[in-house]
């Protein structure tokens, strides 16, 4: 038995109810693009069982330049101005706003954990290196854990190092490069070869020894990521049948 794993996808993958009495927990997609209102954290956790763990993904706002395709799912209006002044964990009024905002909605969930997921165009230069650090050591934490999902070209030992300075997890889908740091795994599953594939046993018995004498959060986000996410949770917990379909 592996009760120190949680098992579940990023989004909802099948209607919430009914996931409430599969997964243990889930990671809120929908405050990445548009931060949702705080009265539905609270109906959500309300709807959800006391054990049951959410994570929130951060803000767009805090992490991704205005650029990114990502900011057309925005509906909050902001001028050009603001706008330019969002992204990379600037020290600007506007992310620092957007991370009470993300607090505020993660509050409401009692979520666990705060996923700052950064696009590949975040690189490890002195101005983007100096903006980290500002932002993690001056942000109210409220004892939520920070996960930090770097892509690109980032060298394990800078990702390592900031980590243990920022008191951060490293976030990582492990079939792409295990965590550089940390006692806890976060761990991001997007499919080997992409958001179509679907993870074999094989895939989920590798999975399984990564996971082993470490708090995980393991969270599907690929085509068939509620089956796999069941099947998984058979593979690590043995408590329910290897083959078992979500109906």
């Amino acid at each position: 038995m592996n009760r120190g794993i949680l098992v579940g996808c990023c989004g909802f993958a099948l209607a919430r109810a009914k996931y409430f009495r599969t997964f243990k927990v889930v990671e809120i997609q929908q405050s990445f693009y548009e931060m949702p209102k705080t009265d539905t954290a609270r109906r959500w956790r309300g709807e959800a069982p006391k054990d049951f763990t959410f994570t929130v993904k951060a803000w767009q706002l805090i992490t991704h330049e205005p650029t990114s395709p990502t900011y057309r799912r925005l509906r909050t209006r902001l001028d050009s101005s603001s706008l330019g002044n969002c992204g990379s964990f600037k020290p600007t009024e506007e992310v620092f706003w957007a991370w009470e905002r993300t607090l505020e909605f993660a509050s409401a969930l009692e979520a666990r954990v705060v996923v700052f997921q950064c696009p590949s165009s975040f690189r490890p230069t002195p101005t983007n290196l100096e903006n980290m650090r500002n932002f993690f050591t001056t942000i109210p934490r409220e004892g939520l854990l920070f996960a930090w999902e770097p892509r690109g070209q980032w060298p394990d030992e800078l990702v390592g190092s900031l980590c243990r300075e920022l008191d951060l997890i490293h976030c990582v889908d492990p079939f792409k490069g295990l965590p550089a740091h940390g006692n806890i795994n976060y761990f991001r599953l997007h499919g080997v070869t992409g958001y179509a594939y679907s993870f074999t046993d094989e895939d989920l018995e590798r999975l399984l020894a990564w996971c082993q004498g470490k708090e995980s959060y393991v969270l599907f986000n690929n085509i068939s990521m509620g089956e796999d996410a069941l099947r998984f949770m058979a593979i690590a917990h043995g408590d329910i049948p290897k083959q078992a379909k979500l109906l």
